[in-house]
């Protein structure tokens, strides 16, 4: 199990901004250069106290995402600039906009319970 555990965190060392960020393309003449938000995760095993092979044990699993948040181009002025991905982004912050309101509902329940 030690050597499998140690083969996987060989195999995802290099990830992160290699894969947030991934290589310049060139499309239409315009390069381009896309992000993503990148998350992972593995699990880990053991076997039974008493050691005995053949006793049973129990293993593990791993996941992970990719969500792409848009794209870095060139700009009119000739600089980088970001270009969202207008639906991930919608996505991604229905939770905070959620919270906010939920929020906000609470204040103005504490407001009104107080008069």
């Amino acid at each position: 199990m030690s050597e499998s555990f140690s083969s996987l965190v060989d195999t995802f060392k290099n990830v992160g901004v290699s894969r947030a960020y991934g290589p310049a393309v060139n499309i239409a003449g315009e390069e381009i250069v896309p992000v993503a938000v990148v998350s992972f995760g593995f699990g880990g095993g053991s076997s039974p106290e008493d050691g005995q092979p053949g006793s049973g044990g129990s293993g593990g699993g791993g996941g992970g995402f990719v969500l792409p948040l848009g794209v870095y181009a060139k700009g009119s002025s000739g600089g980088m600039t970001f270009r969202p991905n207008t639906v991930v982004v919608l996505v991604a912050l229905a939770p905070l906009v959620c919270a906010v309101g939920m929020s906000i509902r609470g204040i103005l329940r504490t407001v009104r319970s107080h008069r």
